[in-house]
């Protein structure tokens, strides 16, 4: 990964015709202050994004490192020991998981497995005392997110969803164009987010495990379309779900995904969210000109304009997951709010629920 002094990335990261991004946290917050020791987490699921983007992280992040590992493999956890020189008594299954309880090495649950496991990890990681990270989704109903705020909530840990792309300076940098109202009101917004699965047997493809793309890039389209107005919808006027394979996206399950979204006003945005092609833009039309972020939430550093100049930090991956744990492992040290807390992951599925119901019954439905 590049590194960057403080004097590149602060010219780096402002926009043109005086515009100002939003410096991450992780470039600047530690310069002044003294060393102190990492939080240890634990990985519970150790697939692709575990092994491909957060352990790498994690070899990065300066404020919590890679301690412990939940699997229910066992080839698996002989390779990651192995690789990251785990301790055996920080590697758990998931029938012996509650133990973590009495493992003082580990602060932190990160759950990174099928959304319908969300649930029940979050909340068994919560009542072992340990602070909970979970990747999004959320969950698959609004019920499940509700109980895992409860649960973090009642025994007095820290619960944050995975949105990367909120702790990013490019994102950052688009919302505070619109908050400050830099181009005048938002006016609509047309978002998109997709791309090719080639996998077929995969919890994406099974309903039961909360597959189906509005629940996975879907969740990226409703997010650009929130943070590009600044605001939340107060209904989906129309949505329709549907597969252009049938034979991978089966009884209804949504491969492709479009609908309205109605914000205050009368305001609309158009999203669309796809497992059958690429695609990934954010278009933000206010009064004196357009935003126009392409890619908006892609791995390798996303980067836009807008009539005040260029939106682009450049960073490589997996600097958005390092800088996203480095985050929320600051909150909890500090004891300050976590950026992205369960109530937005809630909000997101609450929105998710409304455009299924939508497409199911072809009438407008109020999130």
């Amino acid at each position: 990964m590049k590194e960057f002094s403080r004097r590149d990335s602060l010219k780096t990261m402002s926009l043109a015709a005086g515009a100002s991004i939003i410096s991450p946290l992780s470039l600047f917050a530690n310069s002044s202050r003294p060393k102190r020791a990492k939080l240890g987490v634990a990985l519970v699921g150790l697939g692709y994004y575990s092994t491909d983007l957060l352990a790498p992280a994690l070899q990065q992040t300066e404020n919590c490192y890679l301690a412990g590992i939940v699997s229910g493999t066992p080839s698996k956890i002989s390779m990651w020991r192995g690789k990251y020189n785990i301790p055996a008594e920080n590697v758990y299954n998931y029938e012996n998981f509650d133990t973590i309880a009495d493992n003082p090495n580990i602060d932190v649950v990160y759950v990174v497995l099928p959304p319908s496991m969300h649930k029940e990890y979050v909340i068994r990681a919560a009542k072992a005392g340990k602070h909970v990270w979970c990747e999004k989704p959320m969950a698959v109903t609004a019920e499940d997110c509700q109980a895992m705020i409860d649960a973090c909530k009642e025994n007095n840990v820290n619960l944050s969803i995975g949105y990367r792309c909120q702790h990013e300076p490019n994102t950052q940098a688009f919302q505070e164009i619109v908050k400050n109202g830099k181009l005048g009101k938002v006016l609509n917004v047309d978002c998109a987010a997709g791309y090719r699965e080639g996998r077929t047997d995969h919890w994406k493809q099974k309903a039961e495990m909360g597959g189906g793309v509005i629940y996975d890039m879907g969740v990226y389209a409703i997010q650009g379309a929130r943070l590009g107005f600044g605001e939340e919808p107060i209904a989906v006027n129309a949505a329709k779900v549907w597969a252009e394979r049938p034979e991978i996206y089966k009884n209804g399950l949504g491969e492709i995904v479009e609908a309205q979204l109605e914000f205050p006003g009368g305001r609309m945005a158009t999203i669309k969210t796809s497992f059958y092609e690429n695609t990934n833009f954010l278009t933000i039309q206010c009064e004196k000109g357009k935003i126009e972020m392409e890619p908006f939430s892609g791995y390798n550093g996303n980067k836009g304009k807008s009539p005040l100049g260029e939106i682009n930090f450049p960073y490589q991956v997996p600097w958005q997951q390092a800088n996203q744990m480095d985050h929320d492992a600051m909150a909890i040290m500090e004891k300050t709010p976590v950026l992205v807390p369960g109530e937005e992951g809630l909000r997101d599925i609450k929105i998710v629920q409304a455009i299924l119901k939508s497409a199911k019954t072809g009438m407008k439905v109020t999130v």
